[in-house]
């Protein structure tokens, strides 16, 4: 079995890999993010909310409030960060769905 020391070669190879993680997961993120927004959009500019499942995005509230807390214990940006974003996005749909019903 081979051991990993502190600056070995591998352990450098996943510093850089995580690092690189997590540019893609920042990027995704916000991708993800501004797909949303033209639903947000929808849902606050015309009265036709009848498909949008308020099931659906109080569950993805609900999540997004708990990885906020996570991010926020882990003091991880790429996680809060992009926390508070949904977290905007979901309750942005779930107020227009409401106002419109």
């Amino acid at each position: 079995m081979t051991a990993i020391h502190p600056g070995s070669d591998i352990q450098a190879a996943s510093a850089v890999a995580g690092h690189g993680l997590k540019r893609v997961l920042r990027f995704f993120s916000l991708f993800t993010m501004a797909m949303t927004v033209p639903q947000v959009i929808a849902v606050w500019t015309t009265s036709h909310v009848a498909g949008v499942s308020i099931a659906s995005w109080l569950a993805y509230l609900c999540s997004a409030c708990l990885w906020l807390v996570y991010g926020l214990q882990k003091r991880d940006k790429t996680i809060y960060l992009a926390c508070i974003g949904w977290i905007v996005l979901d309750a942005g749909v779930l107020l227009g769905v409401f106002l419109h019903r």
